[in-house]
């Protein structure tokens, strides 16, 4: 840890530190068994300057899930950004979501749960915390995705879907496999985070998204479409799922 992490002569620093230190904590224990001493001492702070940066633990919370979100954004927003047929970008939009998510889940296993806890504790209304997230970083996305799912039905490409319920569909396969995680590794006793399981869902969700959007022309296998519509440039970052997929791929042919 830098010497100069407990002092204010590098906020940037010191702030990333305290952020990092305190997704590791609440990923662990959820907000409320969070600690704010633990969360200093990984950090190598004093508690004081702790509350200097984030006020209190509600407010470093908030940062934490931001911080998240707000990368998450970036990444979608960038794929979704490309110049790219319909078919294509959905695809690639859905595996860069599921990198982003595999990626996290390996380093913080308890980070889908607290997302998600904290979704389910808003009762019918978003707490201020989700309401803002929502807002800033998910509502543009949406937004996106609705976008191109419109293009590719007047393309001709996918079925005539509803955009918004097919999002939200689209969203809750991704998402969902990481939050059940530990209900599946006590059903099936292996480890739904595995490289070689990561790759398996990582295609089965590819798979089932293009088996219920895309329209298939007459004459036309629906796999060999599927496949030909898979995107050619892999995301940044995805160096590890990839080899992971191969590998899979290899062993079936």
């Amino acid at each position: 840890m830098n010497g100069r992490t407990g002092t204010r002569g590098e906020p940037e620093v010191t702030r990333g530190a305290i952020l990092d230190a305190a997704l590791r904590e609440f990923a662990e224990k959820g907000m409320a068994g969070a600690r704010t001493d633990a969360i200093a001492h990984a950090a190598g702070v004093n508690k004081a300057l702790l509350y200097y940066y984030f006020g209190d633990k509600e407010k470093l919370y908030g940062a934490v899930l931001d911080g998240v979100f707000g990368e998450l954004c970036g990444v979608l927003k960038a794929v979704l950004g490309r110049d790219l047929p319909p078919r294509e970008k959905i695809l690639a939009y859905a595996a860069a979501h599921f990198d982003f998510m595999a990626h996290r889940a390996a380093r913080w296993p308890m980070l889908p749960q607290l997302v998600h806890r904290e979704m389910m504790q808003s009762g019918q209304h978003a707490s201020p915390v989700v309401r803002q997230i929502a807002v800033q970083y998910l509502r543009p996305v949406f937004g996106l995705i609705s976008a191109v799912l419109q293009e590719g039905i007047r393309r001709g490409d996918f079925r005539p879907v509803d955009p918004r319920q097919f999002t939200i569909s689209m969203v809750g396969i991704i998402v969902h496999y990481f939050v059940s995680a530990p209900l599946q590794e006590a059903i099936t006793g292996e480890d739904p985070l595995a490289p070689e399981r990561l790759a398996e869902r990582r295609e089965a969700v590819l798979d089932l998204i293009g088996a219920a959007l895309f329209e298939k022309p007459p004459g036309i296998n629906r796999r060999m479409t599927l496949l030909e519509s898979r995107p050619k440039v892999e995301h940044a970052g995805q160096e590890a799922n990839t080899t992971a997929t191969t590998e899979v791929q290899g062993k079936r042919k």
